[in-house]
């Protein structure tokens, strides 16, 4: 999808204006690109370079931008926008998933920078929805021609649980960024109960994203290994989701369809409270991962059961994109527009 767009931008002709950095920074990978604005006045880009790194691999986010500047050779840098989960308390990031702390301070002094800029990673994304083609999402529930104009909804797990809302304008989106991942969990059968109990034992507040999200699933699979009298021997997300995709591991795949259910509960909610008529993308690292059991699991039955509210979902379209270069593409569009609203 995203080289998808990038290529749209890039047939429109690469404007005159310098390039720049934009990155998209998770808590297990950065993806970094460098970027150039398609023509004065458009928040559209072409990505003209783009390269993946391990977080873990670097002493701090400075030393992985300093990393990618240094493999574009002479080529010079002005701007730097960043994605990333969280929320920006003064120069700082506040967030819980990523290996080190972030100041843009020490970023601008480190790499040599001085304008550096930090979006929320779901915020970006939001951003580069704006660009999706029908042709480049997976519908599952609702149906995509009842889509209203309204509210859009972007949520998705990762190492943490993102979520974004794009509220349409006359004149340009509105990007709403949430911390929905941090919300209470809320459970919504007998077994769900029962895990939030065992997940209470490690902490009073239990958020969304400690179930829906790659360590979340983690502590669903112990937690069901609890309640079943099993021993855990599966330890990280990946190994649960390839054990439940090979269908070899009964506990695995128990644990994936709780996952995909409990998120489509969770989905469900979010689309409610903030009103998506406009649709719901899922996005994140985990979900193009596990495409088609996410399909054929009960994600759709528990988005849609929400009692008298039922009509309502029915009518709103859930499509799953591929995250891929969307987080970049966002960064580089919410720091145009900033730049283009601020003139």
């Amino acid at each position: 999808m995203a080289a998808a767009a990038s290529q749209r931008f890039a047939e429109a002709g690469i404007g005159q204006a310098a390039p720049f950095v934009a990155a998209d920074v998770g808590g297990t990978h950065a993806r970094i690109g460098l970027v150039r604005q398609v023509e004065p006045g458009s928040s559209a880009v072409t990505v003209e370079r783009y390269d993946r790194y391990v977080c873990a691999d670097f002493p701090n986010l400075a030393a992985l931008l300093k990393q990618f500047l240094q493999s574009i050779g002479d080529v010079p840098v002005t701007r730097v926008s960043i994605a990333c989960a969280g929320v920006a308390v003064g120069d700082t990031l506040v967030n819980a998933n990523l290996p080190w702390a972030v100041s843009l301070a020490e970023i601008r002094n480190e790499i040599g920078v001085a304008e550096v800029a930090l979006v929320n990673d779901f915020e970006a994304v939001a951003c580069a929805t704006h660009y999706l083609r029908a042709s480049e999402c997976v519908l599952l529930p609702g149906d995509a021609e009842a889509a209203a104009q309204g509210p859009t909804l972007i949520v998705g797990p990762g190492t943490g649980l993102g979520a974004a809302v794009r509220i349409p304008g006359r004149n340009r989106s509105i990007v709403l960024a949430t911390e929905a991942g941090q919300a209470a969990l809320a459970p919504g059968n007998e077994l769900e109960i029962e895990v939030l109990r065992l997940l209470m034992r490690q902490s009073s507040h239990v958020s969304t994203e400690s179930a829906l999200s790659g360590p979340g699933l983690v502590q669903l699979y112990n937690a069901l290994c609890v309640i079943r009298g099993a021993p855990a021997t599966l330890r990280a997300p990946a190994a649960i989701t390839e054990a439940a995709l090979a269908a070899h591991d009964a506990l695995a795949i128990e644990t994936l369809n709780l996952f995909c259910a409990w998120l489509g509960s969770v989905v469900g909610d979010l689309a409610l409270s903030c009103g998506a008529r406009g649709g719901v993308h899922l996005a994140g690292g985990i979900l193009p991962h596990i495409r088609q059991f996410l399909l054929h699991s009960n994600f759709s039955a528990r988005f849609l059961a929400k009692g008298v509210m039922r009509p309502v979902l029915e009518r709103i379209p859930v499509s799953l994109i591929d995250h891929g270069q969307l987080g970049v593409i966002g960064a580089a569009c919410w720091l145009l527009d900033a730049r283009e609203e601020s003139s």
